[in-house]
């Protein structure tokens, strides 16, 4: 009798960023990849030709299918905050799903409270080392530098069809959701009913702040741990 083929070991990684980030969020997290033989990608999420302002959910989502699609299978996708919700939308096409303190989907959405969003975040005008270092009280003062050169306006209609709640399937793959302990964005209780919801594994991070898992001192050994987790699956 033949024995059966094994399946394949995740090695490609797909990374979406959040909300007036970049891909250079994933620093931390695409160098823990690659030094377990991971290849991780981690592009900037683009605004269309007709400017940020008018740039839409869908246009983000678009970006992330195309991405994904151009990796081999099997494939992973993680996602932090927005990247999240963008990459639930599209776990359909993954065989592996991270979720690092994600934007809830519908109905979950109604438990944030409700925001005004400009038609232009001005998040990249209105940055400050100082509240930088706020959104960041677990990081090294090199990364928060770093981070507040590099934070970018946002477009508003992505951030408004997130808050009005987008409707998601739950993910047929092997999911991992991961909550920072004290995140005042996305209350890691929240991420924990999603987590429940689908079956899906929840690791709790030390890290107090909503981008911590990312950019705090605890990442890259976070980042390891999310390797050895996809290598197991």
């Amino acid at each position: 009798m033949s024995t059966p083929a094994r399946a394949a070991p995740v090695r490609h990684a797909l990374l979406v960023h959040g909300a007036g980030g970049g891909g250079w969020e994933w620093n931390l997290w695409c160098a823990a990849l690659s030094a377990r033989g991971f290849h991780a990608h981690a592009p900037d999420l683009q605004p269309t030709a007709a400017g940020l302002a008018a740039t839409g959910f869908d246009d983000y989502l678009q970006q992330v299918r195309a991405a994904l699609d151009a990796l081999p299978r099997p494939r992973t996708l993680i996602g932090a905050s927005l990247g999240g919700l963008l990459a639930l939308r599209c776990a359909e096409a993954a065989d592996a799903l991270v979720l690092v303190n994600p934007l809830p989907p519908a109905p979950w959405h109604t438990r944030r409270p409700p925001r005004e969003w400009p038609a232009r975040v001005p998040w990249r005008r209105e940055a400050r080392l100082d509240s930088t270092r706020r959104a960041l009280p677990d990081a090294d003062e090199a990364t928060r530098l770093y981070a507040y050169r590099h934070w970018r306006d946002e477009s508003g209609a992505v951030l408004r069809t997130a808050q009005a709640g987008v409707a998601v399937a739950a993910p047929a793959c092997a999911t991992l959701c991961v909550a920072s302990s004290a995140d005042r964005d996305v209350p890691p209780e929240l991420t924990a009913e999603l987590a429940r919801a689908w079956n899906a594994e929840l690791w709790r991070a030390p890290s107090p702040s909503h981008v911590g898992p990312l950019l705090g001192r605890g990442a890259a050994e976070l980042a390891g741990r999310v390797a050895d987790w996809l290598s197991a699956r």
